[in-house]
């Protein structure tokens, strides 16, 4: 097994404030790993303590073999970084910073290349003072990108695009694992993190509370589906008694279900017609990672 990270017993804390709390996990060359979690979970800390911008408490950290606080620019090359809050020339062109980014590296990809991977090539001549936040997000990513190192850090790459962006983001970021790079990825929407990583850590409070495959968190934590439906307010102390046994979560007028029978539960909501329910919006589906973080946290990612 090839670890290109290894981070033991990481802690960091802002004065009072613990912000990483005693994690520890690795990376395997080649494969796409994500930390997920709420804002404020750790998640920007981490990373920004793995590619040596900040100095960490206590614990060990290697990526490639050096200790990322003590390492020089020999390290730098051989990573490309993507911050939430990059800070961008902002009177340079949109090529011109992906120019300079390049000078950095010994091998970098062609700037036209990186602008089409990004979908940036229309607004190549424009300041990046002008671009909008969804345009500053994918330029962020291709100042990562164009690095063309061994291990490339997104966080939280996606937030501030639209759909048919981030849909966009996911296909660069599957490209670039297929081209054998590792991605250290940073985000608090599951879906994301489902269909893009391998192994997940979900991260709480500074604290991997799960660490796996998103299959394997799955499968451990739930047996059931889901049901989903509406439901009015008034209505919901309806359902613990019809539903006995079930666990049962509200998210404003939506019900959850979890059942490992499905047709007599279905079969039991409709039984509640005559007390004027009707079950509307029926979907069923199986569990997610949604559905494990609440299940381990007691609340939704985005509360």
């Amino acid at each position: 097994m090839d670890q290109v990270i290894y981070v033991e017993n990481l802690r960091h804390t802002y004065n009072d404030v613990v912000a990483v709390d005693d994690i520890s996990f690795f990376v395997k060359r080649g494969e796409i790993f994500g930390l997920l979690g709420p804002n404020g979970a750790g998640k920007s800390t981490t990373t920004e303590i793995l590619v040596g911008l900040k100095k960490r408490k206590a614990g060990l950290v290697k990526v490639l073999g050096f200790d990322p606080q003590d390492s020089d620019n020999e390290f730098k090359k051989r990573i490309g970084v993507q911050l939430q809050t990059p800070a961008l020339f902002e009177r340079l062109k949109v090529k011109e910073m992906l120019h300079l980014f390049a000078s950095f590296y010994p091998q970098p990809l062609k700037v036209k290349e990186t602008l089409e991977l990004v979908g940036l090539e229309e607004k190549q001549n424009t300041l990046s003072s002008k671009l909008s936040g969804g345009q500053l997000q994918r330029l962020s990513v291709a100042l990562a990108l164009i690095s063309n190192a061994d291990i490339i850090f997104l966080d939280e790459p996606t937030t501030g695009l639209d759909p048919q962006s981030r849909r966009g983001m996911w296909d660069v970021i599957e490209d670039l694992q297929k081209q054998g790079k590792t991605i250290f990825l940073t985000t608090h929407y599951l879906d994301e993190a489902e269909k893009l990583c391998g192994r997940v850590a979900i991260v709480d409070y500074g604290k991997i509370i799960a660490l796996g495959t998103p299959e394997e968190l799955i499968h451990y934590h739930f047996a059931e589906q889901a049901l989903e439906f509406n439901i009015p307010v008034e209505k919901r102390h309806l359902l613990a008694s019809t539903v006995e046994g079930a666990k049962i979560e509200f998210n404003e007028n939506r019900a959850t279900v979890y059942t490992t029978e499905v047709v007599s539960t279905v079969a039991s909501l409709l039984s509640l017609k005559d007390n004027g329910f009707k079950l509307d919006s029926l979907t069923v589906r199986g569990a997610t990672l949604e559905d494990v973080f609440l299940k381990l946290t007691g609340r939704r990612i985005r509360e």
